[in-house]
């Protein structure tokens, strides 16, 4: 066992104690050893993954920074100039505020997600009408859907489903995936909110042609999404955001992909009985 395990200390194998001993005690004593030696494999391994994530972050952040102070300091030079009629100052000062608003968003994101996925980070979890807080948030994105010619096919309770969980996390996590569907969505798009056997399930469906044949769990890694967002002018953070406000509230979020086709759904335990369900079709012409 000795030198068993100080060949797989020091890296001339990987192959761990064998536990075909003669003796039970023995036995238990190896496998444990084993459990503590993949124990200390698996910690340096995300230690290793959390240094990579550090190093990228402060790349991202640099540039997703980087990019609207450049251009904000660049047209506050042109505005400098003596040489501007009225409209072109009108103009480079709108795209001054655009650009701030831009650098503003990024910082929040990125801020907020760092608070979110902080220990302390404050949840106050009570019995939330679920169905009555998904149709109020979807009345918001109601002008968003029909300015992208998109049809929400919805399938809502007729009563009000119930869960414990925090007001705010909740419509937030709602907002962000709505805002990620009316951003990347095309043709009709599936949200379903039903009852499972101790769960309540928030389903959202839409195509993602673009998707096609990608990891879609890479679309919660904050790194991922916000490459993928750059050109459009978001910090790609919503999904990263929802997924740990999800974690905090003990719930999770996770995505599927079939075919083209991208499902997004959050769990929540429930806290109501049984409940029927009607189907409601809303068109963008509606």
């Amino acid at each position: 066992m000795t030198e068993q395990l100080r060949s797989y200390n020091e890296g001339v194998t990987g192959k761990k104690i064998d536990v075909a001993l003669i003796d039970l005690k023995l036995e238990a004593l190896a496998e444990q050893i084993n459990r503590q030696s993949h124990a200390i494999v698996e910690a340096e391994a995300r230690r290793k993954r959390i240094e990579n994530e550090f190093r990228q972050a402060v790349v991202n952040m640099s540039h997703d920074i980087r990019t609207p102070l450049t251009s904000i300091l660049g047209f506050i030079q042109l505005l400098e100039t003596e040489a501007l009629t009225p409209e072109e100052k009108r103009e480079y000062v709108t795209t001054v505020k655009n650009r701030t608003k831009r650098l503003q968003s990024l910082v929040n994101d990125f801020f907020e997600l760092s608070v979110i996925e902080s220990m302390d980070y404050p949840l106050k979890n009570e019995k939330l009408g679920l169905t009555a807080l998904i149709s109020d948030v979807l009345v918001g994105f109601y002008d968003s859907f029909n300015e992208r010619g998109l049809m929400p096919d919805l399938r809502l309770p007729e009563e009000n489903v119930s869960i414990y969980a925090d007001e705010s996390a909740v419509r937030r996590v709602i907002e962000n995936l709505l805002v990620n569907t009316v951003k990347y969505a095309a043709g009709e798009v599936q949200i379903r909110l039903e009852r499972q056997r101790d769960t309540v399930d928030l389903t959202i469906s839409n195509e993602a042609k673009e998707l096609a044949g990608s990891d879609v769990n890479l679309l919660f890694d904050r790194f991922y999404t916000a490459d993928r967002a750059r050109s459009a002018q978001t910090s790609g953070l919503g999904l990263p955001i929802a997924k740990s406000l999800m974690s905090s509230m003990g719930g999770t979020l996770t995505a599927e992909l079939r075919g083209d086709k991208l499902t997004l759904v959050c769990r929540w335990k429930e806290a109501t009985n049984p409940v029927e369900y009607v189907r409601i079709r809303r068109s963008h012409v509606e």
